[in-house]
């Protein structure tokens, strides 16, 4: 494998560098002295904030985009043989690294590298340890998988020893990694179109696990079914949190407040039971809270700067993010795209002031929506109407013969209100129509839907 010399900063172009990860890595590369440039199939917000910063980006297909003097080229996993770039840099004798494999050999420049692992609630809980982190003044670099308002984006280089990262399981990613500190926050049946079946992902996760040092620490949910198994045997320290009062961190009498805020009482083997109170909606978040928690008291962080920084913690891009209001009734936006994580959400929201719930959903991907579909449609009927778009391809093309269609029938046989629109404009019109003071709606999905509602409040 290439090794790239970080004291000796060189000419590196990123496949897909409109990525949230990709970016990120490359803004961190550029900021370092290295020469990146990049492509990505159209412009975003997200790639004319590289080029801002002075990093070339080319967009389409093309091999002529790649530069004559790279040294190295970085490979999205959603970049596949038949790519014409990477069809280029082959043929050219250019080394190559995946993604997760620059992460790697990043996190091996840092005294205290952090991975945030989980099927769910990774971008969440990384931000929360962020502010952590930034509150207790320690300087971390951080490799958020969201927008992170504080720090402006979701990279930030610091001159201290932390290095804080998700750690994403899809292709065995994660593997490439060198954590000292490891989380693992849940484990669910998702990305089979990489995975055999359930018991393959825990494998994944338990060989995780094991890139744990003797004198690192993993920090697992007690709630993961026989999580036992994925910590039997390790080096390191384990520490476990959860619902459960097994766990060596819990929550307990948990409350929320009248915008859907959480709180709870905190258990943990140090000192008497705590009041946390958070500013971030849904039980999830709780969860995500006490995993922060664990691994802040790691950390040797202060229990008084790890509170207050969770209070003062809004949430990141795309996480039940509130957008507005039109017309009463308002708006929020939200990333989740697996039926659990819509189960969550649409729980979450129960407690959100409002009187009807819609929830605009837009499938991500072939492959899942067709292994979920029985889940997805159970998952959405918690939503008073839902309002679906069509499947968002992401790195699939069309070859299941499934469209969102299948997925209004499964709704409605459950008895559940349902519409289906082609395209955006008609969504919005009949959101316009319909939709009334006091009502909620969620635009959901991992694509681009967050338009739908953002197309609204400019109504």
């Amino acid at each position: 494998m290439y090794q790239i010399d970080f004291d000796n900063p060189v000419s590196v172009y990123f496949v897909g560098i409109g990525g949230i990860s990709m970016s990120g890595l490359a803004a961190l590369l550029h900021r370092t002295g290295f020469t990146v440039s990049g492509s990505d199939w159209k412009s975003s917000p997200i790639t004319q904030a590289l080029e801002q910063k002075g990093i070339r980006v080319s967009y389409g297909e093309d091999a002529a985009h790649v530069p004559e003097d790279i040294d190295c080229a970085v490979l999205t996993s959603a970049v596949h043989e038949d790519n014409l770039e990477f069809i280029a840099i082959r043929q050219r004798g250019i080394p190559y690294l995946s993604r997760a494999q620059l992460l790697g050999q990043i996190m091996r420049n840092y005294e205290t590298p952090i991975a945030v692992s989980g099927t769910h609630g990774k971008t969440t809980t990384t931000s929360m340890l962020s502010e952590i982190l930034l509150h207790a003044g320690t300087d971390p670099t951080l490799a958020v998988g969201g927008i992170l308002k504080s720090i402006g984006g979701n990279i930030r280089i610091g001159s201290s020893g932390y290095f804080l990262a998700e750690a994403c399981e899809y292709t065995n990613s994660f593997l490439s990694f060198f954590p000292k500190i490891g989380l693992i926050l849940n484990i669910e049946e998702d990305h089979l179109d990489f995975f055999k079946d359930l018991e393959d992902i825990r494998h994944s996760f338990r060989r995780f696990a094991q890139l744990l040092p003797a004198d690192g620490t993993l920090v697992i949910s007690g709630d993961i079914d026989r999580y036992q198994e994925l910590t039997d045997g390790l080096s390191c320290a384990v520490v476990t949190y959860g619902h459960s009062r097994d766990c060596d961190y819990y929550a307990d009498s948990i409350t929320h407040d009248s915008q859907g805020n959480a709180s709870f009482m905190l258990c943990c083997p140090h000192g008497e039971p705590q009041r946390v109170a958070l500013q971030v909606p849904g039980l999830h978040n709780v969860h995500n809270a006490v995993a922060a928690i664990a691994t802040a008291d790691l950390l040797g962080i202060s229990r008084r700067d790890t509170l207050e920084a969770l209070k003062n913690f809004h949430g990141t891009d795309r996480r039940f993010e509130y957008k507005g209001t039109v017309n009463g009734f308002t708006i929020v936006d939200d990333y989740a795209h697996h039926p659990t994580e819509i189960t969550t959400t649409l729980q979450a929201a129960q407690n959100y002031p409002h009187k009807k719930l819609w929830c605009v959903f837009q499938p991500h991907t072939y492959s899942r929506t067709k292994t979920f579909m029985a889940e997805f449609a159970q998952a959405l009927t918690l939503a008073d109407h839902v309002v679906l778009t069509d499947i968002y391809a992401a790195r699939e093309k069309d070859t299941l013969g499934i469209s969102s269609r299948d997925l209004q029938a499964a709704i409605q046989a459950l008895n559940g209100q349902c519409d289906y629109f082609p395209t955006f404009e008609e969504a919005e019109k009949f959101l316009l129509e319909n939709c009334i003071n006091g009502d909620l709606l969620i635009t959901m999905g991992a694509g681009d839907v967050h338009k739908i509602g953002e197309s609204l409040l400019e109504k």
